[in-house]
């Protein structure tokens, strides 16, 4: 379900597959959360460190606040194992999840130029979760 989520809501170069999804949660802090309705979140935590590596929405059930209800509970589940602070990657060409990101706090901590497979950088950004509480 996470793959087919992932495959429907990112360009076909970036798609992750059952096996690239089923690696990363095999790493020690690996988690995914699932959102019935067609949304799913992929991330890993190390210390009080954590990131999310692929947070996506079915384009038809985009616009609802299923994003915003993934982010939240991913910042939930990395306070509730003493995680402070939130990395994540996105392209500067997507500009519904910058707002997404921006809207939940995050701001730029560095860039990587040209990181995407249609030349666009990754803007690396960054939340802290002090003052979080865990559901």
């Amino acid at each position: 379900m996470l793959a087919a989520i992932h495959g429907a809501a990112f360009p076909p170069a970036e798609h992750w597959d059952e096996a690239a999804i089923a690696a990363q949660l095999t790493l020690p802090g690996g988690f995914s959360l699932l959102d019935p309705g067609g949304g799913m979140v992929l991330g890993r935590i190390a210390a009080d460190e954590a990131e999310i590596l692929a947070l996506a929405v079915l384009p038809e059930r985009r616009r609802v606040g299923r994003g915003r209800t993934l982010l939240a509970a991913a910042e939930q589940h990395v306070a509730a194992a003493g995680g402070r602070v939130v990395f994540l990657e996105v392209s500067q060409a997507n500009e519904a999840a910058r707002a997404l990101y921006a809207a939940a706090g995050y701001r730029e901590v560095g860039r990587r130029n040209r990181y995407y497979p249609d030349g666009a950088d990754a803007l690396v950004l960054a939340r802290s979760l002090r003052g979080a509480t865990a559901a």
